[in-house]
């Protein structure tokens, strides 16, 4: 695939030009450091340099909320009608933690049996990369677990060379997009300041917490009786607000609902989240993790080790959106420093 350049004054003609033919999600400022995806007509209302999101992409592949399917009763047989609301949208300014994020998605709803309502919906979206050239903020550790650089799950990816974005095309309906609006290719001067970008990165971008990756399932294993999760149990409230920011989290609770007449309803899904005290909860009382302390190590594990062993790379994407939104004031980066002190 090519490279293609865009200059920063034609930005904003080229969300214009996006936006007539689907709708466009960017980052929007919020106020008070907060962003949000949000709809944009304009490449004004963009926030090129933002920390992570308020909740991550994947509010547009598997909405909070969301209708199942339709049933009826009324007849001698039960009938059933599944529901699919999705429509092709583009989504600008995708940081590379978000954009792996949706490939541990991608994953998980593709096993058997298939999710084919986040499937479609994936299938209709257009992702814009937006590369990090600095880190956003204290709270992010991306380089820890490789995802300070782009690795694929985009159409197109933008990153900033100053005066100009260069733009590289990864899918055919990238390049489509760019040669129907006539953005000419990179020249090998183009080329060569990307390369010096990415060698800048290799001096700020450092592993954030001084402990090998390839360690981490091994501190995992052995830190099952671990007094940081008695301290952490000690400290969360349970709010399950790291989960629901979390890019890659995907616990969900499915109800039905049914009408007056009784005949009728509906099924849904809302996102759930394993920090609540009864998402462990069974039939006949059981509870599998009735405390705080092994439920933040189920999170924790559902990072750093489970996911290893499944599809062999880590479920955090260290965008730190967990970190920012804790009430409690959990710290991924110092839990994680913590467990690898404990076991020197």
């Amino acid at each position: 695939m090519n490279y293609h350049i865009l200059n920063k004054d034609g930005l904003d003609g080229f969300i214009k030009k996006l936006s007539k033919k689907m709708k466009v999600y960017a980052p929007v400022s919020k106020g008070h450091g907060n962003f949000a995806f949000e709809e944009v007509s304009s490449g004004a209302q963009v926030a090129l340099k933002y920390i992570p999101t308020i909740l991550p992409p994947k509010k547009y592949l598997m909405p909070q909320r969301e209708k199942m399917l339709e049933f009826d009763v009324t007849g001698e047989r039960p009938v059933d009608t599944a529901m699919l609301e999705a429509e092709e949208i583009a989504l600008f300014g995708v940081h590379t933690c978000d954009l792996a994020g949706i490939q541990c998605l991608n994953m998980v709803f593709s096993e058997r049996p298939r999710d084919y309502n986040y499937l479609l919906r994936k299938e209709k979206l257009f992702i814009i990369g937006l590369e990090c050239n600095t880190y956003c903020d204290e709270h992010a550790s991306c380089a820890l677990v490789g995802n300070q650089l782009p690795n694929g799950g985009y159409d197109l990816f933008f990153t900033d060379l100053g005066e100009c974005f260069i733009i590289h095309v990864n899918t055919q309906k990238g390049e489509d997009l760019l040669e129907d609006m006539g953005l000419p290719k990179a020249f090998p001067a183009d080329m060569a300041e990307l390369t010096r970008v990415r060698e800048d990165k290799k001096a700020i971008f450092k592993n954030e917490i001084g402990v090998e990756p390839k360690k981490l399932p091994e501190i995992f294993e052995k830190a099952m009786n671990s007094k940081v999760w008695e301290e952490l149990g000690k400290r969360c409230l349970s709010c399950g607000n790291c989960t629901n920011v979390c890019p890659t989290c995907y616990c969900f609770d499915m109800a039905d609902t049914v009408n007056l007449d009784l005949k009728t309803g509906a099924r849904s899904r809302t996102w759930d989240s394993c920090q609540f005290s009864t998402f462990a909860a069974v039939a006949g009382g059981e509870d599998f993790r009735p405390d705080r302390s092994e439920r933040q190590r189920h999170r924790f594990s559902r990072k750093f080790k489970f996911p290893l062993d499944k599809f062999y790379r880590f479920f955090c994407t260290g965008c730190g959106r967990c970190t920012r939104t804790c009430m409690a004031k959990i710290n991924l980066k110092d839990t994680l420093k913590a467990l690898a002190a404990e076991q020197r």
